[in-house]
Parts: C-alpha cells; sequence; structure tokens
C-alpha cells in the first residue's frame, strides 16, 4: 500500500495536468468563434448590429456573474465535481449553438457556454493548488499560455470551416474539446473515494469579500482608478471580439478569411504582453510609463483605421492587440496595491465587478453607433476616447500607494 501511494499521487497528478491544460484551452474558444462568420450564420438567423453587439456583451457578463457565484457552488461540492459540471455546460452550450433555429436560442445558448467558461475561470486556480502546490507558478504559467493559444484559433479557422462544413460545424465543433476535458476530471473523481469533505473547498478559492471591505473600497480612489483601466480595457477587448472582423470588412474591403486572421493577430499580440508585462511591473517602483505605452498604442492603432484604413491595415491591428496589455497589468497591481490579502480579495472584488460592468459595454454600444450612423467612424471615435480616459488615473493607479491607507483615511473622516 505504501509503495502505491506514490504511483497512485504520480498518476493523478499527470492527469490533473492533463485535465488543467485542456480546461485552459477551453477558455476562450467560444468568445471569438462567432465574429468570424456572423455574415454566413446571418444567412439562417438574421442578425442586426444590436443583435450581435448583445451576443458580444455575454462573455464578460458571463463571466463576471458565474466567476462570483463558483464559491457559492463549490461550498457544496468537489472542486473537480463543479469543473465537471462547467464542461458540461461548455458542450451543451456550444452543441446547442450549432443547432440554433432562432436569436433568442442563439443567445442563450451562447450564455450557457459563458456560464461555463465563467466558473472555469475561478477553478483553475484552486485546482492548480491542489494538485501542484509547490509549482502554482509554473503551472498557472502554463494555463495562462495556452488559454491564449487557444484564443487564436477560431479566427484562423471559423472561417474555412464555415465554407466547408457549414457555420453550424464551425461553431459547434469546439465542443469536443470540452467533452476530452472533461474525461481527466471523471477519472480523477472516480479514483478519490475519500468521504471527507476537499480541503480545497476552503483553501483554494479566495475568500470572498465581505460587504464591509467592499464599502471601504467604494470610497477608494485607487481603487476607482484602477477599476476604469480594468474596465476600459475590458470594453476595447470585447468590442473588438465583437465588431473587428466586420470593421474591417467594411472599411477595408477585406474578406472573411483576410478579417479572421487579422482578428488573430490581434489576439496573438497578448500572448508576449501575459508573459512580459507582470515580469517586467513587478520590478518598478512607478508604473506610469507602461501605462502610457499601452494607451499609445490603442490611440495609435484606432487613429490608423480611421485616418489610412487602407494602409498598413496589420499595423494598425497590431497596435490595438498591444493595448490589452494593461489588463495584465491590472492583475498584477491589485496585489501591489495591497497590503493584506483581505486588502487585495476586496480590491480584487470591487475592480473586476466594476471592470467587467464596463466591459459589457463594450459589444453594445459599438453595435448601437453603428446600428444609428451606418458607419464605423463614430464607434472607433468611442473606442479612441475610451482608451484615452485611462490618461486621467495614471497618477493614481502608477505610484505606490495601498488600498488599506484610503480606508484608514475614510476612518478617520468618519
Amino acid at each position: 500500500m505504501t509503495a502505491a501511494g506514490p504511483t497512485l499521487r504520480r498518476a493523478g497528478g499527470v492527469l490533473a495536468l492533463v485535465g488543467i491544460v485542456l480546461v485552459a484551452a477551453n477558455l476562450r474558444t467560444a468568445v471569438a468563434a462567432l465574429s468570424p462568420i456572423y455574415g454566413d450564420i446571418s444567412a439562417d438567423i438574421p442578425l442586426s448590429s444590436l443583435d450581435v453587439g448583445i451576443i458580444g456583451t455575454l462573455p464578460p457578463l458571463c463571466f463576471a456573474l458565474f466567476g462570483l457565484l463558483a464559491p457559492l457552488f463549490q461550498r457544496r461540492l468537489r472542486v473537480e465535481s463543479l469543473m465537471v459540471i462547467a464542461l458540461a455546460a461548455m458542450v451543451t452550450g456550444d452543441a446547442l449553438r450549432a443547432l440554433s433555429l432562432s436569436y433568442p436560442m442563439l443567445v442563450l445558448a451562447s450564455a450557457l457556454t459563458f456560464a461555463g467558461m465563467g466558473i472555469g475561470n475561478v477553478l483553475l486556480p484552486p485546482l492548480v493548488k491542489k494538485y501542484f502546490p509547490g509549482r502554482i507558478g509554473p503551472l498557472t504559467a502554463v494555463y495562462a499560455t495556452v488559454m491564449a493559444l487557444f484564443a487564436l484559433l477560431p479566427p484562423l479557422v471559423a472561417v474555412q470551416v464555415s465554407e466547408n462544413s457549414g457555420w453550424r460545424f464551425s461553431v459547434g465543433m469546439w465542443g469536443v474539446l470540452a467533452v476530452l476535458a472533461i474525461v481527466p476530471w471523471i477519472r480523477l473523481l472516480a479514483a478519490d473515494r475519500r468521504s471527507t469533505p476537499d480541503p480545497v473547498t476552503a483553501e483554494g478559492v479566495l475568500p470572498e469579500a465581505d460587504g464591509a471591505l467592499l464599502g471601504h473600497a467604494r470610497h477608494s480612489p485607487l481603487a476607482w482608478s484602477l477599476g476604469l483601466m480594468f474596465g476600459v480595457t475590458a470594453f476595447n477587448t470585447y468590442a473588438c471580439f465583437a465588431w473587428l472582423p466586420q470593421i474591417l470588412g467594411d472599411i477595408a474591403g477585406l474578406d472573411q478569411g483576410g478579417a479572421g486572421a487579422l482578428l488573430s493577430l490581434y489576439t496573438s499580440m497578448g500572448i508576449p504582453a501575459s508573459l512580459l508585462i507582470p515580469v517586467i511591473a513587478v520590478r518598478l517602483r512607478n508604473v506610469g510609463g507602461i501605462i502610457v505605452f499601452g494607451v499609445s498604442a490603442f490611440i495609435l492603432g484606432y487613429l490608423g483605421l480611421l485616418l489610412l484604413p487602407t494602409t498598413a491595415l496589420w499595423l494598425w491591428v497590431a497596435l490595438i492587440g498591444v493595448g490589452p496589455l494593461l489588463f495584465p497589468l491590472a492583475l498584477l497591481l491589485i496585489n501591489k496595491r495591497s497590503r493584506t490579502q483581505r486588502g487585495a480579495v476586496a480590491l480584487s472584488g470591487f475592480v473586476q465587478g466594476l471592470g467587467y460592468l464596463i466591459g459589457a459595454l463594450g459589444p453594445l454600444l459599438v453595435g448601437v453607433l453603428h446600428q444609428v450612423t451606418g458607419e464605423w467612424t463614430a464607434p472607433l471615435i468611442l473606442l479612441l476616447a475610451s482608451t484615452a480616459s485611462v490618461l486621467l488615473v495614471v497618477r493614481v493607479v502608477s505610484r505606490p500607494r495601498f488600498i488599506e491607507d484610503d480606508w484608514h483615511r475614510t476612518a478617520r473622516t468618519v
């Protein structure tokens, strides 16, 4: 029995590693699977600009809502069981999206898929902590890189698959990845015969910030400023996922394949940013230069699309793709701008809650502006202006300070 113990643990570790990688591969594919082929989908399900905007709004809304609900679900379920349920929701959602006969069905199926992704986002960290407590850093880098890489695939292949096999197959095929990801977690559950509660339930998920702490965060200039930076980044990211292919097709005359390839270029720019920005920023006392660099990339990219849409199009898209380096920076600053774990949880809850709420408006407002004006000039100006707004909070976010200091100031004034 003692000899079998290490062997079983090694086997469980291999299964968990495979499961973590496969889950990460599923967490962004469905977000970018629709936008390159909206033209094909419209042949069966008529879609207005507002309809597309609503679908584009679903990912951040579902990520926010079901990310908050995941710890509540986990109080009654083991983390592996909840991951199986999340993956099953993704499989079901992908299948229903492929079978959709109406716009409401497409929306509901997409919401189910994104709900599973929102839960999966929250569960990966405790799974890494449970199965690889001594390798949290490297394993986090592995799954973050896999997420970024698999976000590239749908824009690259969606159009060709849709042309050859139909849009329904192009949308539904990503469910196969979720089916594969379920297998190792079911095997781990079958091998785990313990009757005691899973300790990861208590230790693997960050504690939720209570109402008092979130109330203090609402009075913190730092929390509002960091929330604005996070939100503006999400606003632009989800707007581009939803609308960039159509924008490029209309202003530059690209076909669906070319627009999908440039959407992949946009997505790929986030890979080096995710790897490098946290490493660089953690060594800096003041990160204002990084923020200004990210905002400048956004502005130059949008100006290029507005003024020179048929010249160096790849450069403008690449610059817009560099701008979201503000996202990994914001996640790093949540920890750098808090002294305690309770402070980090309160700051994270406020920043991500506010940020995803702002982000959800991006696809919707871009769609409404396009519907009203019939052109892309006003939507691009909106996106440009939104990124410029981050410059208003550079001083607050970039200089070393802590949210706990804001709490103490608030307490002294009460």
